[in-house]
Protein backbone atom coordinates (compact mmCIF):
# COMPACT_ATOMS: atom_id res chain seq x y z
CA UNK A 1 0.00 0.00 0.00
CA UNK A 2 2.84 2.35 1.34
CA UNK A 3 4.39 1.24 -2.35
CA UNK A 4 1.59 1.95 -4.49
CA UNK A 5 1.26 5.67 -2.50
CA UNK A 6 4.84 6.39 -3.28
CA UNK A 7 3.93 5.94 -6.88
CA UNK A 8 0.91 7.75 -6.51
CA UNK A 9 2.43 11.08 -5.69
CA UNK A 10 4.75 10.56 -8.39
CA UNK A 11 1.94 10.73 -11.46
CA UNK A 12 0.18 13.62 -12.78
CA UNK A 13 -3.18 11.58 -12.94
CA UNK A 14 -6.51 11.97 -11.20
CA UNK A 15 -9.82 10.66 -10.97
CA UNK A 16 -12.72 12.66 -11.36
CA UNK A 17 -16.99 11.60 -10.06
CA UNK A 18 -19.59 13.61 -11.07
CA UNK A 19 -22.74 13.66 -9.10
CA UNK A 20 -26.04 15.60 -10.56
CA UNK A 21 -27.58 17.26 -13.56
CA UNK A 22 -26.24 17.70 -16.98
CA UNK A 23 -24.87 21.21 -16.14
CA UNK A 24 -22.92 19.48 -13.76
CA UNK A 25 -21.60 16.67 -16.22
CA UNK A 26 -20.99 20.01 -18.42
CA UNK A 27 -18.78 21.99 -16.08
CA UNK A 28 -16.74 17.75 -15.26
CA UNK A 29 -15.86 17.93 -18.90
CA UNK A 30 -14.46 21.30 -18.95
CA UNK A 31 -12.16 20.43 -16.12
CA UNK A 32 -11.04 17.78 -17.68
CA UNK A 33 -10.77 19.69 -20.65
CA UNK A 34 -8.36 22.02 -18.07
CA UNK A 35 -6.47 19.45 -16.66
CA UNK A 36 -5.64 18.13 -19.90
CA UNK A 37 -4.45 21.31 -21.03
CA UNK A 38 -2.44 21.19 -17.35
CA UNK A 39 -0.91 17.54 -19.08
CA UNK A 40 -2.84 16.18 -16.23
CA UNK A 41 -3.82 11.93 -17.34
CA UNK A 42 -7.54 11.22 -16.15
CA UNK A 43 -7.74 7.47 -14.62
CA UNK A 44 -10.74 4.84 -13.37
CA UNK A 45 -11.53 5.72 -9.36
CA UNK A 46 -9.58 3.01 -7.65
CA UNK A 47 -6.42 3.37 -10.05
CA UNK A 48 -3.30 5.16 -8.76
CA UNK A 49 -4.09 9.04 -8.69
CA UNK A 50 -2.40 12.07 -7.09
CA UNK A 51 -5.73 13.86 -7.03
CA UNK A 52 -9.71 12.39 -6.85
CA UNK A 53 -11.77 14.91 -7.60
CA UNK A 54 -15.59 14.44 -6.25
CA UNK A 55 -18.15 17.13 -8.26
CA UNK A 56 -21.54 16.77 -6.01
CA UNK A 57 -25.06 17.26 -6.37
CA UNK A 58 -27.35 18.92 -3.18
CA UNK A 59 -30.09 19.00 -5.34
CA UNK A 60 -32.27 16.74 -3.01
CA UNK A 61 -31.37 15.75 0.52
CA UNK A 62 -30.99 11.84 -0.94
CA UNK A 63 -28.42 13.95 -3.52
CA UNK A 64 -26.51 15.49 -0.33
CA UNK A 65 -26.46 12.13 1.08
CA UNK A 66 -25.39 10.35 -2.03
CA UNK A 67 -22.41 13.03 -2.32
CA UNK A 68 -21.29 12.31 0.84
CA UNK A 69 -21.15 8.10 -0.11
CA UNK A 70 -19.29 9.29 -3.29
CA UNK A 71 -16.79 11.51 -1.16
CA UNK A 72 -16.17 8.33 1.23
CA UNK A 73 -15.72 5.99 -1.20
CA UNK A 74 -13.25 7.94 -2.91
CA UNK A 75 -11.21 8.35 -0.02
CA UNK A 76 -11.25 4.22 0.83
CA UNK A 77 -10.13 3.29 -2.57
CA UNK A 78 -7.45 6.16 -3.31
CA UNK A 79 -6.07 6.23 0.46
CA UNK A 80 -2.91 7.84 -0.41
CA UNK A 81 -4.70 10.28 -2.99
CA UNK A 82 -5.62 14.34 -2.23
CA UNK A 83 -9.70 14.35 -1.94
CA UNK A 84 -10.81 17.26 -3.57
CA UNK A 85 -14.56 18.30 -2.95
CA UNK A 86 -16.39 20.66 -5.71
CA UNK A 87 -20.22 21.30 -6.79
CA UNK A 88 -23.41 22.40 -5.11
CA UNK A 89 -22.43 20.08 -1.68
CA UNK A 90 -19.59 21.67 -1.17
CA UNK A 91 -20.97 25.27 -1.92
CA UNK A 92 -24.20 24.63 -0.12
CA UNK A 93 -22.60 22.62 3.22
CA UNK A 94 -18.89 22.95 2.89
CA UNK A 95 -19.03 22.43 7.44
CA UNK A 96 -20.85 18.98 6.54
CA UNK A 97 -17.72 18.10 4.39
CA UNK A 98 -15.10 19.01 6.75
CA UNK A 99 -16.29 16.64 9.17
CA UNK A 100 -15.37 13.56 6.74
CA UNK A 101 -12.00 12.72 7.54
CA UNK A 102 -9.67 12.01 4.29
CA UNK A 103 -11.30 15.41 2.57
CA UNK A 104 -7.98 17.88 1.55
CA UNK A 105 -9.48 20.24 -0.50
CA UNK A 106 -13.31 21.84 -0.17
CA UNK A 107 -13.92 23.84 -3.82
CA UNK A 108 -17.33 26.35 -4.12
CA UNK A 109 -18.56 26.73 -7.15
CA UNK A 110 -16.70 29.80 -7.94
CA UNK A 111 -13.35 28.22 -7.82
CA UNK A 112 -13.86 25.25 -10.49
CA UNK A 113 -11.80 26.89 -13.14
CA UNK A 114 -8.82 27.31 -10.68
CA UNK A 115 -8.65 22.97 -9.52
CA UNK A 116 -5.32 22.85 -12.24
CA UNK A 117 -4.21 26.13 -11.11
CA UNK A 118 -4.66 24.44 -6.93
CA UNK A 119 -3.10 20.69 -7.52
CA UNK A 120 0.13 21.74 -9.30
CA UNK A 121 0.40 24.25 -6.15
CA UNK A 122 3.35 22.99 -4.12
CA UNK A 123 1.83 21.74 -0.86
CA UNK A 124 4.09 23.46 2.00
CA UNK A 125 2.74 24.28 5.59
CA UNK A 126 -1.15 23.48 4.15
CA UNK A 127 -3.58 22.62 6.73
CA UNK A 128 -6.42 20.15 5.55
CA UNK A 129 -9.09 20.97 4.31
CA UNK A 130 -8.34 23.58 2.83
CA UNK A 131 -11.17 25.43 1.59
CA UNK A 132 -12.05 28.16 -0.99
CA UNK A 133 -15.63 29.21 -0.82
CA UNK A 134 -17.41 32.65 -1.67
CA UNK A 135 -20.60 34.03 -1.31
CA UNK A 136 -22.19 32.29 -4.29
CA UNK A 137 -24.43 35.70 -4.36
CA UNK A 138 -21.41 37.99 -4.80
CA UNK A 139 -20.91 36.41 -8.60
CA UNK A 140 -22.42 38.44 -10.96
CA UNK A 141 -20.52 37.50 -14.34
CA UNK A 142 -20.77 33.88 -16.25
CA UNK A 143 -17.69 32.20 -15.86
CA UNK A 144 -16.26 30.41 -19.17
CA UNK A 145 -14.77 27.41 -18.73
CA UNK A 146 -13.46 25.44 -21.78
CA UNK A 147 -16.26 23.57 -24.02
CA UNK A 148 -16.83 20.35 -22.88
CA UNK A 149 -15.47 18.44 -26.04
CA UNK A 150 -15.84 15.14 -24.10
CA UNK A 151 -16.68 11.54 -25.76
CA UNK A 152 -20.70 12.71 -26.41
CA UNK A 153 -22.04 12.71 -29.81
CA UNK A 154 -23.70 15.74 -28.80
CA UNK A 155 -21.00 17.94 -26.99
CA UNK A 156 -23.02 20.55 -23.86
CA UNK A 157 -22.61 24.11 -24.25
CA UNK A 158 -23.20 25.59 -20.75
CA UNK A 159 -24.04 29.56 -21.60
CA UNK A 160 -25.91 30.10 -18.40
CA UNK A 161 -25.29 29.36 -14.62
CA UNK A 162 -27.81 30.58 -11.68
CA UNK A 163 -31.72 31.06 -10.84
CA UNK A 164 -33.40 33.68 -9.90
CA UNK A 165 -36.74 31.77 -9.18
CA UNK A 166 -36.54 30.50 -5.84
CA UNK A 167 -39.08 27.81 -5.89
CA UNK A 168 -39.79 26.73 -2.57
CA UNK A 169 -38.30 22.91 -2.34
CA UNK A 170 -35.54 23.91 -4.58
CA UNK A 171 -31.54 24.55 -3.16
CA UNK A 172 -29.87 25.67 -6.40
CA UNK A 173 -30.30 29.04 -6.15
CA UNK A 174 -28.74 29.45 -3.04
CA UNK A 175 -25.58 26.80 -4.35
CA UNK A 176 -25.74 28.31 -7.76
CA UNK A 177 -26.44 32.51 -7.20
CA UNK A 178 -28.21 34.47 -9.45
CA UNK A 179 -28.40 33.95 -13.33
CA UNK A 180 -25.73 34.77 -14.97
CA UNK A 181 -25.25 34.53 -18.99
CA UNK A 182 -22.35 33.91 -21.73
CA UNK A 183 -21.84 36.57 -23.48
CA UNK A 184 -23.72 36.28 -27.44
CA UNK A 185 -20.06 36.29 -29.44
CA UNK A 186 -18.35 33.73 -27.45
CA UNK A 187 -21.54 31.78 -27.58
CA UNK A 188 -21.21 32.16 -31.41
CA UNK A 189 -17.71 30.73 -31.60
CA UNK A 190 -18.04 27.90 -28.90
CA UNK A 191 -20.53 26.97 -31.23
CA UNK A 192 -18.18 27.57 -34.50
CA UNK A 193 -15.00 25.81 -32.47
CA UNK A 194 -17.61 22.37 -31.48
CA UNK A 195 -18.21 22.24 -35.35
CA UNK A 196 -14.47 22.42 -36.47
CA UNK A 197 -13.78 19.35 -33.84
CA UNK A 198 -16.22 16.94 -36.10
CA UNK A 199 -19.62 17.58 -33.69
CA UNK A 200 -23.46 18.03 -35.56
CA UNK A 201 -24.97 18.86 -32.50
CA UNK A 202 -24.72 21.00 -29.69
CA UNK A 203 -27.17 20.91 -26.50
CA UNK A 204 -27.29 24.84 -25.12
CA UNK A 205 -28.03 24.41 -21.46
CA UNK A 206 -27.87 26.29 -17.99
CA UNK A 207 -30.00 26.44 -15.06
CA UNK A 208 -32.47 28.55 -15.66
CA UNK A 209 -31.85 28.86 -19.21
CA UNK A 210 -35.06 30.90 -20.25
CA UNK A 211 -33.30 34.21 -18.14
CA UNK A 212 -30.32 33.87 -20.74
CA UNK A 213 -29.11 37.40 -21.73
CA UNK A 214 -31.34 39.38 -19.21
CA UNK A 215 -28.15 40.20 -17.31
CA UNK A 216 -26.16 41.31 -20.23
CA UNK A 217 -25.58 44.51 -21.44
CA UNK A 218 -26.97 45.31 -23.99
CA UNK A 219 -29.73 43.45 -22.84
CA UNK A 220 -30.58 40.51 -25.23
CA UNK A 221 -32.79 37.10 -24.50
CA UNK A 222 -33.23 33.72 -25.42
CA UNK A 223 -35.49 34.17 -28.67
CA UNK A 224 -33.21 36.57 -30.02
CA UNK A 225 -30.10 33.94 -28.96
CA UNK A 226 -32.25 31.45 -30.77
CA UNK A 227 -32.50 33.25 -33.82
CA UNK A 228 -28.45 34.36 -34.31
CA UNK A 229 -27.65 31.01 -34.33
CA UNK A 230 -30.39 29.82 -36.89
CA UNK A 231 -29.08 32.86 -39.50
CA UNK A 232 -25.66 31.73 -38.22
CA UNK A 233 -25.60 28.33 -39.84
CA UNK A 234 -22.85 27.58 -37.23
CA UNK A 235 -23.57 23.83 -36.78
CA UNK A 236 -26.00 21.35 -38.23
CA UNK A 237 -28.27 21.22 -35.07
CA UNK A 238 -28.71 23.00 -31.73
CA UNK A 239 -31.08 20.91 -29.18
CA UNK A 240 -32.54 23.39 -26.41
CA UNK A 241 -32.61 21.83 -22.69
CA UNK A 242 -35.07 22.48 -20.04
CA UNK A 243 -36.98 26.12 -20.51
CA UNK A 244 -39.68 26.94 -17.96
CA UNK A 245 -43.40 27.51 -19.39
CA UNK A 246 -43.47 30.87 -18.76
CA UNK A 247 -40.45 31.37 -20.16
CA UNK A 248 -40.91 29.38 -23.88
CA UNK A 249 -42.38 32.24 -25.91
CA UNK A 250 -44.26 32.49 -29.04
CA UNK A 251 -41.07 33.57 -30.79
CA UNK A 252 -38.92 30.70 -29.17
CA UNK A 253 -41.38 28.03 -30.45
CA UNK A 254 -41.96 29.94 -34.06
CA UNK A 255 -38.29 30.11 -34.55
CA UNK A 256 -37.67 26.78 -33.58
CA UNK A 257 -41.18 25.51 -36.32
CA UNK A 258 -38.86 27.86 -39.13
CA UNK A 259 -35.93 26.91 -38.34
CA UNK A 260 -33.95 23.37 -40.01
CA UNK A 261 -31.39 23.76 -37.56
CA UNK A 262 -33.02 23.59 -34.27
CA UNK A 263 -34.50 20.36 -32.84
CA UNK A 264 -38.04 19.94 -32.23
CA UNK A 265 -37.85 19.18 -28.83
CA UNK A 266 -38.78 20.50 -25.74
CA UNK A 267 -38.85 19.93 -22.28
CA UNK A 268 -40.46 21.51 -20.09
CA UNK A 269 -40.92 21.91 -15.47
CA UNK A 270 -44.63 21.36 -15.17
CA UNK A 271 -43.72 19.99 -11.36
CA UNK A 272 -47.41 19.59 -10.28
CA UNK A 273 -50.97 19.75 -12.68
CA UNK A 274 -52.80 21.63 -9.31
CA UNK A 275 -52.97 25.12 -8.62
CA UNK A 276 -53.37 25.22 -5.11
CA UNK A 277 -49.68 23.58 -4.91
CA UNK A 278 -48.14 25.25 -7.61
CA UNK A 279 -48.91 28.24 -5.65
CA UNK A 280 -47.02 26.83 -2.34
CA UNK A 281 -44.16 26.27 -4.40
CA UNK A 282 -43.97 29.33 -6.00
CA UNK A 283 -44.62 28.23 -9.42
CA UNK A 284 -46.11 30.99 -11.80
CA UNK A 285 -47.84 29.87 -13.45
CA UNK A 286 -51.38 28.07 -13.55
CA UNK A 287 -52.30 24.36 -15.26
CA UNK A 288 -54.69 25.89 -17.37
CA UNK A 289 -51.36 28.59 -18.75
CA UNK A 290 -49.44 24.81 -19.14
CA UNK A 291 -52.11 22.99 -20.69
CA UNK A 292 -52.48 26.37 -23.68
CA UNK A 293 -48.50 26.42 -23.76
CA UNK A 294 -48.33 22.56 -24.93
CA UNK A 295 -51.28 22.60 -27.18
CA UNK A 296 -49.48 25.75 -28.85
CA UNK A 297 -46.12 24.03 -29.43
CA UNK A 298 -48.23 21.22 -30.64
CA UNK A 299 -50.15 23.21 -32.69
CA UNK A 300 -46.69 24.73 -34.51
CA UNK A 301 -45.01 21.78 -34.25
CA UNK A 302 -47.13 18.22 -34.29
CA UNK A 303 -44.60 15.93 -34.28
CA UNK A 304 -42.07 17.58 -31.68
CA UNK A 305 -41.30 16.07 -28.48
CA UNK A 306 -42.43 17.16 -25.39
CA UNK A 307 -40.87 16.34 -22.24
CA UNK A 308 -42.27 16.80 -18.71
CA UNK A 309 -41.05 17.46 -15.15
CA UNK A 310 -43.27 16.65 -12.44
CA UNK A 311 -42.49 16.33 -8.40
CA UNK A 312 -45.25 13.92 -6.75
CA UNK A 313 -45.71 14.29 -2.94
CA UNK A 314 -44.99 17.73 -1.84
CA UNK A 315 -46.65 18.73 1.12
CA UNK A 316 -50.09 19.32 1.06
CA UNK A 317 -50.70 17.32 -2.23
CA UNK A 318 -53.97 15.38 -1.67
CA UNK A 319 -55.52 12.96 -3.64
CA UNK A 320 -57.27 15.45 -5.71
CA UNK A 321 -54.39 17.24 -5.95
CA UNK A 322 -52.23 14.72 -7.52
CA UNK A 323 -55.26 13.53 -10.22
CA UNK A 324 -55.27 16.99 -11.52
CA UNK A 325 -51.56 16.46 -12.46
CA UNK A 326 -52.50 12.98 -13.83
CA UNK A 327 -55.51 14.06 -15.38
CA UNK A 328 -53.57 16.93 -17.38
CA UNK A 329 -50.85 15.11 -18.11
CA UNK A 330 -53.07 12.57 -19.64
CA UNK A 331 -55.07 14.94 -21.78
CA UNK A 332 -52.22 16.88 -23.08
CA UNK A 333 -49.67 16.22 -26.32
CA UNK A 334 -46.51 15.21 -23.95
CA UNK A 335 -44.22 12.51 -24.98
CA UNK A 336 -42.22 11.69 -21.84
CA UNK A 337 -41.93 12.18 -18.76
CA UNK A 338 -39.76 12.89 -15.94
CA UNK A 339 -41.35 11.81 -12.36
CA UNK A 340 -39.62 12.76 -9.21
CA UNK A 341 -40.52 11.77 -5.32
CA UNK A 342 -40.25 15.06 -3.12
CA UNK A 343 -37.27 14.85 -1.28
CA UNK A 344 -37.22 17.56 1.82
CA UNK A 345 -34.34 19.50 1.40
CA UNK A 346 -32.85 21.19 4.45
CA UNK A 347 -32.40 24.91 3.94
CA UNK A 348 -35.34 25.34 1.46
CA UNK A 349 -39.28 26.63 2.80
CA UNK A 350 -40.94 23.78 1.88
CA UNK A 351 -38.95 21.63 4.02
CA UNK A 352 -40.92 23.09 6.81
CA UNK A 353 -44.40 23.03 5.68
CA UNK A 354 -47.24 20.93 7.06
CA UNK A 355 -49.10 18.08 5.78
CA UNK A 356 -46.09 16.28 4.48
CA UNK A 357 -47.07 13.29 2.43
CA UNK A 358 -46.16 9.75 3.49
CA UNK A 359 -43.22 7.98 1.47
CA UNK A 360 -45.43 4.57 0.51
CA UNK A 361 -48.23 7.13 -0.74
CA UNK A 362 -45.56 8.97 -2.42
CA UNK A 363 -43.86 5.68 -3.89
CA UNK A 364 -47.34 4.55 -5.34
CA UNK A 365 -48.45 8.12 -6.97
CA UNK A 366 -44.48 7.55 -8.64
CA UNK A 367 -45.11 4.53 -10.09
CA UNK A 368 -49.12 5.71 -11.60
CA UNK A 369 -46.61 8.36 -13.09
CA UNK A 370 -44.23 6.44 -14.24
CA UNK A 371 -46.93 4.25 -16.34
CA UNK A 372 -48.09 6.91 -17.68
CA UNK A 373 -44.89 7.69 -18.86
CA UNK A 374 -44.61 4.99 -20.53
CA UNK A 375 -47.87 5.10 -21.86
CA UNK A 376 -47.15 8.71 -23.64
CA UNK A 377 -44.24 7.20 -25.13
CA UNK A 378 -45.39 4.57 -26.59
CA UNK A 379 -48.19 6.30 -28.35
CA UNK A 380 -45.20 8.82 -29.34
CA UNK A 381 -43.19 6.33 -30.99
CA UNK A 382 -45.96 4.16 -32.87
CA UNK A 383 -46.95 7.64 -33.84
CA UNK A 384 -43.62 7.82 -35.88
CA UNK A 385 -43.76 4.10 -37.42
CA UNK A 386 -43.14 4.96 -41.11
CA UNK A 387 -42.17 8.29 -41.17
CA UNK A 388 -38.41 9.11 -42.61
CA UNK A 389 -36.48 10.87 -40.21
CA UNK A 390 -33.21 12.80 -39.93
CA UNK A 391 -30.72 11.22 -37.36
CA UNK A 392 -27.52 11.70 -35.79
CA UNK A 393 -25.84 8.31 -35.23
CA UNK A 394 -23.82 8.04 -32.28
CA UNK A 395 -19.96 8.04 -32.40
CA UNK A 396 -20.04 3.92 -30.48
CA UNK A 397 -22.24 1.26 -31.83
CA UNK A 398 -24.69 0.11 -29.15
CA UNK A 399 -23.31 -2.89 -26.69
CA UNK A 400 -25.79 -4.82 -25.83
CA UNK A 401 -27.19 -5.09 -29.24
CA UNK A 402 -24.06 -4.09 -31.75
CA UNK A 403 -26.79 -1.87 -34.00
CA UNK A 404 -25.79 1.94 -34.05
CA UNK A 405 -28.00 4.02 -32.65
CA UNK A 406 -28.87 7.79 -33.35
CA UNK A 407 -31.33 10.72 -31.92
CA UNK A 408 -33.91 12.39 -34.18
CA UNK A 409 -34.40 16.14 -34.29
CA UNK A 410 -37.43 15.23 -32.13
CA UNK A 411 -35.82 12.58 -29.66
CA UNK A 412 -36.59 9.56 -30.75
CA UNK A 413 -33.96 7.08 -30.14
CA UNK A 414 -33.20 4.70 -33.03
CA UNK A 415 -31.24 1.44 -34.02
CA UNK A 416 -30.23 0.36 -37.18
CA UNK A 417 -28.21 -1.46 -39.52
CA UNK A 418 -24.98 0.47 -40.85
CA UNK A 419 -21.42 0.32 -41.79
CA UNK A 420 -18.89 2.53 -39.22
CA UNK A 421 -18.56 5.03 -41.72
CA UNK A 422 -21.67 6.55 -40.63
CA UNK A 423 -20.61 7.38 -37.23
CA UNK A 424 -21.64 11.01 -36.35
CA UNK A 425 -22.86 11.71 -39.83
CA UNK A 426 -26.77 12.56 -39.86
CA UNK A 427 -28.46 9.89 -42.17
CA UNK A 428 -31.95 9.78 -43.13
CA UNK A 429 -34.04 6.90 -41.83
CA UNK A 430 -37.23 5.00 -42.20
CA UNK A 431 -39.08 4.11 -38.43
CA UNK A 432 -39.79 0.62 -39.19
CA UNK A 433 -40.88 -0.95 -36.19
CA UNK A 434 -41.09 -0.82 -32.41
CA UNK A 435 -38.83 -3.83 -30.92
CA UNK A 436 -40.18 -6.35 -28.19
CA UNK A 437 -37.97 -3.96 -25.55
CA UNK A 438 -39.56 -0.58 -26.42
CA UNK A 439 -36.78 0.78 -28.87
CA UNK A 440 -37.41 2.13 -32.39
CA UNK A 441 -35.78 0.36 -35.39
CA UNK A 442 -35.28 2.14 -38.77
CA UNK A 443 -33.52 1.24 -42.00
CA UNK A 444 -31.06 3.59 -43.33
CA UNK A 445 -32.04 5.18 -46.53
CA UNK A 446 -28.93 6.70 -47.63
CA UNK A 447 -25.32 7.77 -46.68
CA UNK A 448 -24.71 10.20 -44.21
CA UNK A 449 -26.18 14.13 -45.35
CA UNK A 450 -22.93 15.28 -43.34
Amino acid sequence: MAEAGLKAEKLKNYSITTLGCKVNHCESESIIQLLKESEWTSVPLGEDAKFCIINTCAVTQKAAMQSRQAVRHAIRSNPRARIIVTGCYAQTEPNDIKKIKGVHYIIGHAGKHKIPEIISTEEKDFVFPVTIYNDINNEKTFKQMPVALGERTRPFLKIQDGCNAFCTYCIVPYARGCSRSMPLENILNNIIRIKKSGYREVVLSGIHLGRYGLDLSPQINLAKLIKCIHESRAIDRVRLSSIEPLELTENIIKTVAESDIFCRHFHIPLQSGDNLILKKMRRPYTRSMFRNLLYRIHKLIPDAAIGVDTIIGFPGETEEAFENTYNLIEELPATYLHVFPFSSRKGTPASSLPDKVPSKIIKERCKIMHDLGNTKKKKFYKKNIGKKVEVLIEAKRDKTTGFLKGLASNYLPIFSSGNDDLKNKIVSVKIEKINKDNSLFGTILGKGLS
